[in-house]
């Protein structure tokens, strides 16, 4: 299989050859996440290395691989070298020291001499000889992991790719966990699927299964088998065909032989004939022919077939999408999509620098398109740079001049969207308020000041090859990645169409859990089928409207209606109106409260790039014991919470508007204290204070701070209902919308309603 190369860059005119060879020796599969030696051995050619030249190993940006250093003999990833004709080599490691997506490199600089024809360099990542445990593999598959190598032999800083090399397996391990995935909302005795896969430590689905496991449910389903075996040749594996006789909510339970449950399924709520069902998709991630991992048709079959989405977008960014490569999509997106199966929506991801609009996810209804890019960064044929739409409002102004059918979604990812530099109510339906890059509920709010009405998409932003189940792994992504849930009545590119123009959606933060929000009049109130502040709209009388509806009313409030369930304890429901919370629910009353506390830590520094906080820290109990403690959302492989004393709890965690934090199970309710300390709160509170409320203390930074409550020992609420009188505002809009926090951490936003006289 042949790689995809960017060659936009200033490089060496020579053949690999003329510029040497390398070799790699290591075990040709490798298991994701572990732990490895590998040795290159680069053998000079033609020009040699002069003196003040250089070689450079390069990965890809997606790869999380150890971070390469060269001090700490005894420490994880320790890196040796050495020349065959011992010239004085200094290595560098630069996060961003080649060139996209190839951005990481290890530079090895020939100083002090020189190397002839035939002279060699030798390098060993996670040298083991002086106590390393090794060089840490990425966290992600990838059937064709390189190591890439090139030579400045002239001291230039001009590079050439040298030639041999190897690509080695990257391979999932042992299962961790398991995953069991139902529809959300289906018809009574209509035909579903149950499809069950596992992950190892790392997120990436395994084959390395075997086992016998029994299926229990938690009401009938005809066609659910007792017992399954879990072999590698039967993974992952999918129950066709099954049906529920009457109306209600369902889950499903994996037990083991040990009779333990291995794992949960989301829940399932049959209705008689509901007009509307759930899809779970992922509109955003990338492939490596931008600055993914693996293919753009493995990136197809694994949003299929290992994520189970129904649906799913592919947005690589504009700047570095070749024409062949956007025709070569373009027949994908047609393959692959499969009404009532798996369908999907042409797009890119429109990438401006932040000061000309920032990223905006930008969808067409069908094939064929004209790609309209942000500038030719990375494309050297630039015959059609005059379609060019350098600044957000250049692109949505062209979109509509040519009377495309396209929509947008705000993104946040490395660059951020700027609502305030331009927007288009007929083109942005809806924002982006969660990815692997974090949480970012700060550009909704955005959009309420500067009046826009628009929907709630999550997505992953996925660089690792896995759209639709993305594991940030070990690198800069700090959070799970996101997922859409679509209300529509069929799996159709024109039902999701409709139901993205309408806003008829939620998104979470990868949990797939049900969320129905609406608002409830007692009298007629005037429901407008397009937003009436862009022109002329429909509009039709109604008593009750659903999340993302633009609603007229003549009422000072409305009732609003919220029902959620999941698979694990709900731990609080954030009732809003705009950025304002108007109520905090929990399904649990304050005498429920037990010896349970949660130290939760949140937020980002600013918007832009360097936005993760450290929140490396530690915590300590007086007065009292630590029984138990739980981490929550601790997803990066080399950062953990760990009990570093009887009392003491110790942790390394990084924040990019997102949270994480520590569930911590006392010996005695309210004795003691808890003393905490970080880069950016350091408290002492007395454990009897700690209550229903969240103590919270700001941290400066962007919606950065650190919270402190009380949980019930035991929470059994999966599922909840409720209802409050919203008032209406006298003037503008009135967005009303929920969050969901799951005690496992993970959230939900609903698409607002938007009220207004």
């Amino acid at each position: 299989m042949s790689r995809v190369r960017n060659a936009h860059i200033a490089r060496l005119p020579y053949a690999p050859e003329i510029l040497g060879r390398v070799e790699v020796d290591c075990p040709d599969d490798l298991v994701a996440g572990s732990m490895a030696t590998i040795r290159i051995t680069y053998t000079a050619g033609k020009f040699g290395i002069d003196d003040q030249g250089s070689i450079r190993v390069l990965f890809r940006f997606a790869s999380d691989s150890g971070r390469p250093q060269f001090e700490r003999p005894n420490a994880p990833n320790f890196v040796t070298m050495g020349s065959s004709n011992n010239a004085t080599l200094v290595p560098e490691y630069h996060p961003r020291g080649g060139f996209r997506p190839w951005f990481k490199a290890i530079r090895v600089n020939v100083m002090k001499h020189f190397l002839a024809e035939g002279d060699s360099i030798s390098l060993v990542l996670g040298d083991k000889s002086q106590g390393s445990a090794g060089w840490r593999v990425q966290s992600l598959r990838e059937p064709l992991f390189e190591v890439r190598v090139q030579a400045d032999p002239f001291g230039a800083v001009v590079y050439g790719d040298v030639a041999g090399g190897k690509q080695i397996h990257i391979v999932p391990g042992e299962p961790a966990l398991w995953k069991l995935l139902l529809p959300t909302l289906i018809g009574v005795d209509e035909p579903f699927r149950l499809c069950i896969r596992a992950e190892d430590r790392c997120g990436n689905p395994t084959t390395h299964t075997h086992g016998r496991f029994r299926l229990v449910s938690s009401a009938p389903v005809a066609g659910l088998p007792e017992w399954i075996e879990a072999t590698p040749a039967a993974h992952p594996i999918v129950l066709d065909g099954l049906r529920v006789a009457s109306a209600g909510e369902l889950s499903i339970e994996l037990v083991g032989e040990n009779k333990q449950t291995c794992a949960v399924s989301n829940p399932l709520r049959a209705l008689q004939a509901p007009p509307l069902r759930h899809y779970w998709g992922d509109f955003h991630a990338q492939s490596e022919e931008t600055i993914g991992t693996n293919t753009a048709r493995d990136y197809f079959l694994f949003a299929r077939d290992r994520a189970f989405s129904d649906f799913v977008g592919h947005q690589g960014n504009d700047f570095q999408i070749t024409t062949p490569f956007w025709n070569q999509l373009n027949e994908l997106y047609r393959e692959f999509n499969d009404p009532g199966r798996f369908v999907t929506l042409p797009g890119y991801e429109y990438s401006p620098v932040t000061a000309l609009g920032g990223d905006r996810n930008i969808f067409f209804f069908d094939e064929g398109r004209p790609i309209r890019r942000s500038s030719h960064a990375l494309v050297e044929d630039v015959s059609d740079i005059d379609t060019d739409c350098n600044h957000v409002n250049e692109l949505f102004q062209a979109l509509r001049a040519a009377g495309e059918n396209a929509l947008a979604f705000a993104h946040v990812g490395g660059r951020y969207a700027d609502l305030r530099a331009g927007h288009d109510g007929h083109i942005e339906k809806s924002v982006e308020v969660h990815s692997a890059w974090g949480t970012f509920e700060w550009i909704l709010f955005d959009a309420f000041e500067l009046g826009h009405r628009v929907g709630v998409v999550c997505n992953s932003d996925d660089h690792k090859g896995r759209p639709g189940a993305s594991h940030p792994g070990a690198s800069m992504f700090g959070a799970y990645g996101g997922l859409t849930c679509l209300l529509a009545p069929e799996l159709s590119r024109a039902a999701i169409w409709d139901c993205l123009q309408r806003r008829h959606h939620y998104g979470t933060t990868g949990e797939r859990m049900l969320l129905d929000v609406r608002a409830i009049f007692a009298a007629d109130a005037e429901r407008y089928d397009s937003d009436p502040k862009l022109g002329a709209a429909t509009s039709a009388p109604v008593r009750e409207a659903m999340m993302g509806d633009i609603v007229r009313t003549q009422a000072s409030s409305a009732r609003i209606a919220v029902s959620a369930a999941a698979s694990t304890p709900i731990e609080r429901i954030d009732l809003r109106c705009g950025e304002k919370t108007v109520e905090t629910f929990r399904p649990y009353a304050a005498k429920a409260l037990g010896r349970r506390i949660r130290v939760i830590w949140e937020g980002s520094e600013y918007r832009g790039r360097g936005r993760m906080s450290t929140w490396d820290g530690h915590l300590e109990i007086s007065g009292n014991e630590i029984e138990s403690f739980e981490p929550v959302n601790f997803w990066h492989l080399e950062k953990e919470l760990r009990r570093s004393g009887a009392n003491r709890l110790e942790w390394e965690s990084v924040t990019t508007g997102n949270f994480a934090g520590a569930d911590i199970t006392l010996k005695s309710a309210a004795a003691g204290t808890l003393a905490i300390a970080t880069p950016h709160v350091k408290a002492t509170l007395a454990l009897r204070d700690i209550g229903y409320e969240d103590t919270v203390f700001e941290a400066g930074g962007l919606w950065r701070r650190l919270r402190v409550f009380r949980l019930p020992d035991s929470n059994p609420h999966r599922a909840c209902s409720f209802e409050r009188e919203v008032p209406v505002a006298a003037h503008g809009d009135t967005p009303v919308y929920v969050r969901v926090t799951l005690e496992n951490g993970h959230q939900a936003w609903s698409s607002p309603i938007y009220l207004f006289h």
